[in-house]
Parts: C-alpha cells; sequence; structure tokens
C-alpha cells in the first residue's frame, strides 16, 4: 500500500525482502526482524553480523525488510523523486505500516511462524523505527533492539552542540595535541584562502580534484573536513572496516599520528591536516584526487534520506568552537528550511517526531534496548540511562556507531561483548514470556 492512511487511492509497490530460515524452529522459534533503514536492504544484511550470530542460540528467522523509497523498494519507480507529490508517501509512519503489513503477511503465509514472538533490531535511523515499531505497534512486536537510536535529537530535547562535543573528544583522547591541531586548521584555511595563490596551494596540498577558486570555495573545504571528522568518529571501530570507506582499525587514532603539534606554520600544519584527513578518503592510497562532493557509500540512499531531514528528521547540530574543536555555527532554522524550500518545495516540522513518538516521555512502554557507543556522537541524542526496568540503556564505552550488531570479531573490546550477553539475556526473556502467554 502506498499510502496507510487514506482511502482516495488504492495504489501498492513491491516491498523487498530477505528471510533466512535455517536456525527457525517451527514449535520454539522466534522472527528478529530487521527495521531497514536509509539504503540497500543487502547491504544492511550483509552488514549486521549480530543477527546472523544470534540465530541459531534463539532458534530464529531472520527477516530483513527494506525501507521504503531505498534500494529496489520504489513506490513510484524512477519516477519516485521526481517530485513532493510522489515524495509525500516518504515518512517512518508509513514504513512502520509497510514494516506491520509484512510481519503480519509472513505470520500468516509461513506454516507455523503464527506463533513466533517478533523481536524488531534496527541501528541508527532504523534503530529509531525498531524502537518506534514496538511503541505503536506492540501487539505485533514482543520487543525492539535500537542500537544507537538518536530518538532524542529533535527539537530542544537535547543541545544541539552535544554531537560535536562527542567528535571532539575522540580526538582528544586519541592524541596529544590532535584536536587542539583540528582547532587551529579552520583560521590557517581562512588566511590561506584570502589569495589566489593560497587556493591554489590548498588545492594541490589537500590532492583536490576540483581546485578552490574562490573563499566560498573555502568554505566548502572546512564543510568537507568537518563531515570527515565527524565521520571518522561514527567509524571508530576496533578492527578495518568497509562500512563507509575503507578504514583501518581505530582510524581516530590513525589520523591523530599525524596531528600532534597545533603550533606549526599554517602549511605545515594543514599539509598534516591532509594526511589525517586522508586516513578516512584515501587510506590505502588508491585515489588519484580527492573528490570533495564524493558520498560515503554508494549503498546508502541519500537522496531519500535528504528528503526525509527536510520533512520528520529534522535534528539540530550546531558547534561553539569552545567545547569542541569548529568553528562556531549556530544551528539556522530559517536557513535550513528556506534550502529545504528550494530543494523539494517542502518545509520541515521540526518537532512533530516528538508529537508522534513521545520524545522523553516514552515510560508507558516497555520491552525496548536502546545502545550506543561511548565513542559515537549520534549518542548525543540516544537514551544512555534506563528509563524503567524494561526501556532499558547499555552504553558500550569503547563502541562507535552500532558496534554491538556487527558481527563477533576477535578485537572486539570486552564492553561490547558484555554488551550483546547482555542483549541476548533480555531477548530471551521476551521470547520466552511471550511463549507462555500463547
Amino acid at each position: 500500500q502506498i499510502d496507510h492512511f487514506g482511502f482516495d487511492q488504492n495504489f501498492t509497490f513491491q516491498q523487498r525482502y530477505l528471510v533466512a530460515d535455517q536456525y527457525w524452529k517451527k514449535e520454539n522459534g522466534s522472527i528478529l526482524f530487521y527495521t531497514g533503514n536509509e539504503g540497500d536492504i543487502t547491504w544492511f544484511c550483509n552488514s549486521t553480523g549480530f543477527m546472523w550470530d544470534v540465530a541459531e542460540e534463539l532458534n530464529a528467522m531472520l527477516v530483513f525488510a527494506e525501507h521504503r523509497y531505498y534500494g529496489e523498494s520504489l513506490p513510484f519507480g524512477n519516477e519516485s523523486f521526481s517530485d513532493s507529490t510522489r515524495l509525500n508517501y516518504l515518512t517512518s509512519e508509513q514504513a512502520l505500516a509497510d514494516f506491520i503489513i509484512l510481519i503480519e503477511y509472513l505470520k500468516t503465509t509461513i506454516p507455523g511462524a503464527g506463533h513466533s514472538p517478533v523481536i524488531a533490531i534496527g541501528r541508527s535511523y532504523g534503530g529509531m523505527l525498531a524502537a518506534w515499531l514496538r511503541m505503536k505497534y506492540p501487539h505485533a512486536v514482543v520487543g525492539a533492539l535500537a542500537s544507537s537510536a538518536p530518538i532524542w535529537q529533535f527539537d530542544d530535547s537535547v543541545p544541539c552542540s552535544a554531537y560535536f562535543s562527542i567528535v571532539t573528544n575522540d580526538f582528544r583522547r586519541s592524541g596529544k595535541g590532535c584536536s587542539e591541531s583540528i582547532q587551529q586548521s579552520w583560521k590557517a584555511i581562512n588566511r590561506l584562502s584570502s589569495t589566489d595563490a593560497g587556493l591554489q596551494w590548498l588545492s594541490n596540498t589537500f590532492h583536490l580534484c576540483s581546485p578552490l577558486k574562490t573563499t566560498r570555495d573555502a568554505i566548502k573545504l572546512k564543510s568537507w573536513l568537518v563531515e570527515t571528522w565527524s565521520n571518522l568518529a561514527v567509524a571508530d571501530y576496533p578492527y578495518e572496516t568497509d562500512i563507509l570507506k575503507p578504514l583501518p582499525a581505530w582510524p581516530v587514532q590513525e589520523a591523530c599520528k599525524f596531528l600532534n603539534n597545533p603550533n606549526l606554520s599554517d602549511k605545515l600544519l594543514l599539509h598534516n591536516v591532509f594526511q589525517a584527513a586522508n586516513v578516512y578518503h584515501d587510506y590505502f592510497g588508491e585515489a588519484p584526487c580527492l573528490n570533495m562532493s564524493e558520498v560515503p557509500s554508494k549503498n546508502l540512499g541519500l537522496l531519500g534520506w535528504n528528503y526525509q531531514v527536510c520533512t520528520e528528521m529534522v535534528m539540530r547540530l550546531c558547534t561553539d568552537g569552545v567545547n569542541d574543536m569548529f568553528e562556531p555555527l549556530e544551528w539556522d532554522y530559517d536557513s535550513f528550511s528556506e534550502e529545504c524550500y528550494r530543494m523539494w518545495g517542502v518545509r520541515p516540522r521540526p518537532s512533530w517526531v516528538l508529537s508522534m513518538y513521545g520524545g522523553k516521555n516514552i515510560s508507558s512502554h516497555s520491552n525496548i534496548i536502546f545502545s550506543n557507543g561511548g565513542l559515537d556522537p549520534w549518542s548525543a541524542g540516544g537514551v544512555t540511562e534506563n528509563i524503567t526496568d524494561s526501556l532499558v540503556a547499555i552504553v558500550i564505552p569503547d563502541g562507535a556507531h552500532h558496534l554491538d550488531l556487527h558481527g563477533r570479531n576477535p578485537l572486539d573490546p570486552k564492553s561490547v561483548q558484555q554488551a550483546r550477553a547482555l542483549e541476548i539475556s533480555y531477548m530471551k526473556q521476551w521470547i520466552e514470556k511471550a511463549r507462555q502467554s500463547h
């Protein structure tokens, strides 16, 4: 159903989902349901090793459901992004309804699945969806594991500066002089970009595919670096990964190896900044030049996400230059709203998510695990303290973004091993309780 909440039109679309049932047991099995987020579901399926690791122990059927408007689940095919009328059905509410209809369909069409308790599992935006699925449809989902889900990153629920102060702390703890070097780099870029020769030097030093021509281009360079440092913090994993880009183990530490002296001349400092940024953009030395407009991963649907950020997913971020290593930048709702209108012809509704899903007032719900990594900037908007006995927070001090949902790895810190063991024990309790009530 393209529109679950209106009766005027009855258009449908094909939603892709993946099923693995080799460990599922009809008589006492469960269903682990991955609430797809902003990208291709096969990619999420292959990078959520935790579900594969626990399938046998929980006698679980694994289901990975693709989110509408991403991957191959396009309501209007190639026209899905052509105008705001067709995009109107890209909302979290419609996506949750898709998931519920799919769960009901699987339970009625797979013999023996009718009594299998369903647990929603998701990460990042998908973690928000997993939590919201349990809140909105508790009759269909017995519990949820919401990994790195910033459900409070909306309106005034958390300070807009918290995200970037966590990014800064990651760099501060990863090497002496590291965050200070990045803090000094902005003024160095400002000074050099004030002349044509300086712009040329910056373009060459940073190996940019498109040379900087104006001070406006220099602002783009700075935004690109802000995004680089943020992405390194988000993906600061204890082993080599290829989620955003091919990265080494503990990539923030690798970057900080080049940033141990903030007191250098502008050119020496920025040469070091380039080498640190290169840890993220081209660690294995394969790129002929660096493209500032390149997207982080081909598997993420950035067009759809951009629209969602302009409608419901309005997450306030700002920097103050005091508690973080960035230039001060206020959250400017008006210019954000104008930009959204220019791109999509829509205006954001910044507090709608709080009205829809309850914001911080969620203590009437139950059976949700909120896991967050201490290194993950998105934990700023996450639930990091228990709300009730069954709305539980698990904090993983050495974890970056959704580390607990990765597959087991010999290099896993103890804190993530303990977190996973706790998550499994809660899920077993939910399954057992659901069994008894049948």
